[in-house]
């Protein structure tokens, strides 16, 4: 098992070996004179990096020693990425040439000083012999050893050289003793060592000796892999071996112009090289099967009998690299010392053909399916599939069905409260989320509202969100219009009395047949509010026949028959169960680790012996459980670990979503390098990757938007391991209420929680200011936050902060490594200093939902920024000085400058009520820009020309578009064609002019007075969602609107926001809009029927119709015959009048929905509001 000190430092020090290799960090030094000290550091971090990979071969990784110098290690490694990317930076704010002597020669310094601190920390390890890897198998015995214990030492290590030996000549044998074809080997160890160091590099230099073979080469596979550099290494070596003889000139030269090649050229000139030669190539530290499937096609078969011997840490790759599809290959066990070793290999003899190795891995077994699924971005609809597949209950309907008889069995003369206990994991919040969407209560109740308690408890903002969703303005109104009203609250989480005392004399009122939900962990919180015994409900583990059917779906996701299918999985299945105790969240989440493991009795037997040997944990009563979600962690790659351990920054039950999360682990340099993905795409695999593995869940918003995952949450309990991981990693330190203020500071990444009292003197004595790279701040801001000292940020995300205002940020220019700035949310920021331009290394600059209208003139410098979010909100009192100084807490400087240097005029121009950000002049100059969102750009017709010229834009986000820029602004979108996002707020008619629309558009939202539907949008072959409102005058041009777009082949989410059809029927025919899986309608004016014909829309899941003013009657026809429809959320409120005809529409109108719906097969949900 790999500690959490070896994978942060394996993570880590891969970061910084990736910097110090890069064209930037060699340009740097030779600038600056310390090129020599850079390739020494270099090639010792490497090293480095091998003896971590050794140490964890060799299973050292326990080993308090080994983690002590690990600890070493990653802090060395941080000390280089910071000081190598500091010389950067320095050198990218001025020429080296005006670089000063004495600043050069301090550089030198500190660079030697670095060297020498880097051959310290390598001499260690070698002079204490910490990791085997770094020492030969007979390690001379030190002065102080006693003549027994050297002995002993002797004796132990004769012994081990014996295996080693039979080892080595059992492997031999088997790679001599097979025919012509070409073969391959696949070595996989349990606990031994398994890379450099173990048999198999004595072997293959046994074998090198007798020139067994034409061609050899031991190659490591490095992570991420990179194909075109792993065939040059292979040459390079093929080079450096055929030096050593000089009748090999020719071969020397052909392998010296091979390296020159290009990637097309350079796998065919490798085939053709090997194809008259016999080769033995060694790939050490084999991973995932993907690398396999890119490393095999490089290998003919030319019946030389050439061996390709593979060494993987997983068993499931090995069986794969070894054997043919579908056929199970035989295996050979290699004794050494007290562990052991498998070699797989293929089954009989069979004649060799010019194909080439193996065969794709790809639709080997089930897994192999799974791993390359996990390595793809999901599709909108995948994932909205992934997403309902976790929130759906199994083996809960009885639980269900007898908490609605608890809300509805009352006897009407008293008002009730449930209370839902149970230990954290039971799946509470579940249930009764089922509870309150079922069809049961539908109708029952004239009020709903659903809310979890977040931490740390705010009842004003509890009682807000409660107001909000009952549609009230404030909470007072509410609880004035609820009196008398019959009423069903759900309140999640409750974790005290005190909250439960503080919320329910707001509710007194309430109609006496009125229910509250309660869900908490402590059984006599639950009494304290139902009072009642029969209405505290205790939530049990799941059956064993529910729990199974659960753990099956999770790991083969789909219901099979394990007896049938796997039956040698069943007796290990039963094992896990028993361990799992019932508990939803640990069945889920092993479950989702056993996914995209090998399906064998021998590594399910592995994890079982794993859960059983932990005896040790603090709380008997969830030693199970914590195990296993030790175990989903433990099972995660080391470049996902750091990933997750990130996650513990952010509090319980928070909302973290997905573009802040991806930007922000960007920023920080966690994303690797993979060939034809940008960043974030390998970023956003990541995640996909912890969403799969249960480790991330999506948030229910996303659900029920029909979008794709757009945030997620953490598991309470997985959150818990990855606070404890990451405190045990030196990774995040977390300032919150009953935190130590002995509390270890070295850590780089500093959360201060809501809750924790702003302490500076504390805070001071906390924190290494000098080592933080990351901030995120919770609640209230408070200036000792930001220091001069912390040189070396990156991340400052300040979102939703209160009490920050503009004098705040005036030296934030200081932080010239600062890669992501979040301001958003902050409404009292309203002006940006100039020195934001010295920020060259930002990539991301949100500030949408601040009062930012002027942009800063110095933006135009930040030439590595990517995403620019601006947009803000103007209220009728915002320019208002008073208004300024009591509501933000605004001092008479940031009120005067809000007003006079960066609100008032743009504001006045724009007369919105929710305006952008004004560009400056010379934005044409931010060539790296990815997304602009939230910028007007009716303040000046320039700014759209330079937005034209950013040929780079995926993403792009307007408003003001009128009649005196439309010309201007569709010439610009014509020649952005990378564009895939558009947004435009615009008037009547101001888009007919675009001709020649980007061709890869996925998502388009036209907001405004837009009139007819514009021609060009036919064009749009590769739309994926769009958002509209159109008028259109005659059914005819109605008609050939919806002709138009329901040909169009991708559309999945349409949504028609306040359009005005003046033809009678909305028609949906056969074969129309066959992508659509999201179809959300609003203000159908003149509409009078909407039809679907058997056939239309065959994929759509969720149907939305909103209509809060409309007057006359709609009827739907056709939902019954909705092939795919799971969901219908319908929300129409007719204007009352005297005779209550209106009345009576809308309630013949929800009953003509449910009637519909109850005969269609599919048993669609109907959400009513």
């Amino acid at each position: 098992m790999e500690t959490t000190v070896l994978s942060v430092g394996k993570s880590v020090l891969n970061g910084a070996v990736r910097y110090a290799q890069s064209a930037i960090a060699e340009e740097v030094a030779l600038q600056l004179g310390v090129r020599r000290d850079q390739v020494f550091i270099t090639n010792e971090l490497e090293m480095m990096q091998a003896f971590l990979m050794a140490a964890n071969d060799e299973g050292d990784g326990d080993s308090k020693v080994v983690r002590v110098w690990v600890k070493q290690v990653r802090d060395l490694a941080y000390d280089v990425e910071d000081s190598l990317q500091d010389f950067a930076v320095r050198l990218e704010k001025q020429p080296w040439w005006r670089i000063l002597l004495k600043d050069r020669r301090q550089v030198a310094k500190q660079m030697k000083g670095l060297r020498a601190n880097v051959e310290d920390v390598s001499q260690r390890n070698m002079r204490y012999h910490l990791i085997k890897g770094s020492a030969g198998s007979n390690p001379a015995s030190t002065d102080g050893q006693s003549a027994i214990t050297g002995a002993m030492t002797m004796s132990s290590t004769e012994d081990a050289r014996r295996q080693r030996e039979k080892a080595k000549a059992d492997l031999v044998q088997l790679i001599r003793k097979m025919d012509d074809r070409l073969r391959v080997i696949a070595v996989w160890g349990t606990s031994t060592d398994v890379g450099e160091t173990s048999v198999i590099k004595r072997a293959f230099e046994d074998l090198k000796k007798h020139n067994r073979f034409d061609c050899h080469a031991w190659i490591k596979v490095m992570c991420p892999f990179n194909s075109v550099e792993f065939m040059r290494s292979i040459i390079r070596q093929f080079y450096i071996n055929l030096l050593q003889d000089p009748v090999e000139n020719m071969d020397a030269q052909v392998l010296r112009g091979m390296g020159m090649k290009k990637e097309n050229d350079l796998v065919d000139e490798f085939k053709s090289y090997l194809n008259d030669k016999s080769y033995l190539i060694v790939i050490d530290g084999m991973s995932t099967t993907e690398e396999w499937d890119q490393i095999k096609p490089c290998f003919p078969n030319n019946k030389r009998g050439s061996r390709i011997i593979v060494s993987t840490k997983q068993v499931e790759v090995a069986s794969l690299c070894a054997g043919p599809q579908n056929v199970a290959p035989e295996h050979k066990q290699l004794s050494i010392d007290q562990n052991t070793l498998y070699a797989f290999f293929e089954k009989g003899s069979q004649d060799g053909d010019s194909t080439e190795v193996g065969s794709s891995s790809t639709n080997s077994t089930t897994t192999a399916s799974h791993i390359l699924v996990n390595n793809k971005i999901l599709t909108r609809m995948e994932t909205t599939l992934a997403a309902f597949k976790e929130f759906q209950l199994i083996g809960r309907e009885k639980e269900k069905s007898e908490i609605i008889q608890l809300v509805t069995n009352g006897d009407g003369c008293q008002f009730e409260v449930i209370s839902v206990c149970g230990m954290g994991g039971l799946g509470k919040t579940t249930v009764v989320r089922d509870v309150y969407q079922s069809q049961e209560l539908r109708g029952k109740f004239e009020k709903c509202a659903c809310v979890t308690i977040m931490r740390p408890f705010n009842c004003d903002e509890l009682l807000k969100n409660l107001a909000g969703q009952f549609g009230y303005e404030d909470v007072a109104d509410m609880v004035r219009h609820l009196e008398g009203k019959k009423c069903l609250i759900v309140l999640d989480d409750l974790s005290s009395t005190r909250e439960w005392d503080a919320i329910i004399p707001h509710f007194t009122a309430l109609e006496t047949s009125s229910r509250i939900i309660v869900t908490t962990r402590v059984e006599d919180i639950g009494k304290h509010c139902s009072k009642k015994r029969k209405n505290i409900y205790k939530l049990q583990g799941l059956e064993l026949n529910d729990a199974h059917d659960l753990f099956i779906q999770k790991v083969f996701d789909k219901t099979m028959d394990l007896d049938e299918q796997y039956p040698e999985l069943v007796e290990q299945t039963n094992m896990i169960l028993k361990k799992c105790k019932g508990l939803p969240l640990a069945i889920v989440t092993i479950g989702g680790f056993l996914a995209n493991q090998p399906k064998t009795a021998l590594e399910w037997k592995k994890l079982n012996e794993h859960i059983s040997a932990a005896e040790l944990q603090m709380n008997p009563e969830l030693e199970a459980i914590i195990t296993v979600l030790n175990k989903s962690y433990d099972g995660l790659p080391y470049h996902l670990k750091s990933c997750f351990l990130y996650l513990s920054i952010f509090p319980e039950d928070y909302n973290i979503k997905l573009k802040r999360l991806l930007r922000r682990w960007i920023a920080e340099g966690y994303p690797g390098v993979v060939r034809n993905k940008s960043t974030e795409e390998v970023a956003e695999s990541y995640f996909m990757d912890l969403i799969s593995r249960s480790m991330l869940l999506p948030s229910q918003r996303s659900i029920c938007d029909g979008k794709r995952i757009g945030s997620c949450q953490v598991h309470d309990l997985i959150r818990e391991i990855g606070i404890s991981k990451s405190m045990e990693g030196n990774l995040v330190l977390r300032l919150e209420e009953g935190c130590s203020l002995n509390t270890q500071g070295t850590a780089r990444h500093l959360a201060i929680s809501s809750n924790w009292e702003r302490d500076q003197s504390a805070f001071e004595s906390i924190v290494d200011m000098s080592r933080v790279r990351s901030i995120t701040v919770f609640g209230e801001w408070k200036p000792f936050f930001l220091s001069d000292k912390m040189r070396l940020l990156r991340v400052l995300d300040l979102e939703d902060t209160t009490g920050l205002v503009n004098h705040h940020l005036e030296h934030i220019g200081k932080f010239l490594h600062l890669r992501y700035l979040s301001l958003r949310g902050c409404e009292s920021i309203c002006h940006l200093p100039d020195t934001l331009g010295n920020l060259r290394q930002l990539e991301t600059l949100d500030i949408r939902g601040t009062s930012i209208v002027m942009l800063p003139q110095t933006i135009i410098k930040l030439q590595k920024l990517q995403h620019l979010h601006a947009g803000f909100p103007t209220k009728g009192n915002y320019l208002c000085t008073r208004h300024l100084l009591h509501t933000y807490g605004f001092n008479q400087l940031d009120a005067c400058t809000s007003l006079c240097c960066g609100a008032a005029t743009p504001c006045i121009m724009m007369d919105k009520d929710y305006g952008g950000g004004v560009l400056p002049g010379g934005a044409r100059k931010l060539k790296s820009l990815h997304t602009i969102r939230g910028v007007h750009v009716a303040y000046g017709d320039a700014v759209i020309q330079e937005i034209g010229r950013l040929s780079g834009l995926r993403k792009l986000g307007v408003m003001g578009i009128n009649e005196k820029n439309d010309v201007k602004f569709c010439s610009a979108i014509s020649n952005l064609s990378r564009l895939e996002s558009l947004s435009v707020q615009s008037d009547k008619g101001c888009l007919d002019d675009i001709t020649s629309p980007p061709k890869n558009l996925r998502s388009l939202k036209l907001e405004g007075r837009l009139g007819v539907l514009p021609e060009w949008i036919k064009k749009l072959q590769n739309l994926v969602k769009l958002k509209l409102s159109f008028t259109t005058s005659s059914q005819a041009e109605q008609d050939a609107a919806m002709e138009v777009l329901g040909h169009l082949p991708n559309l999945s989410i349409l949504r028609l926001p306040g359009c005005s059809f003046k033809g009678g029927e909305l028609h949906f025919q056969k074969d129309a809009f066959r992508s659509i899986v999201v179809f959300d309608v609003e203000g159908l004016g003149g509409i009078k029927s909407v039809n679907f014909d058997q056939g239309a829309m065959p994929e759509l899941e969720q149907l939305k119709v909103t209509d809060a003013c409309k007057r006359g009657g709609i009827g739907f026809f056709g939902l019954d015959i909705l092939p795919s429809i799971k969901e219908v959320l319908l929300s129409v409120h007719f204007k009352m009048d005297r005779a209550g005809t209106e009345l009576e529409r809308e309630a013949r109108l929800k009953e003509q929905f449910r009637t519909q719906l109850a005969r269609n097969p599919k048993k669609p949900i109907l959400k009513m509001e």
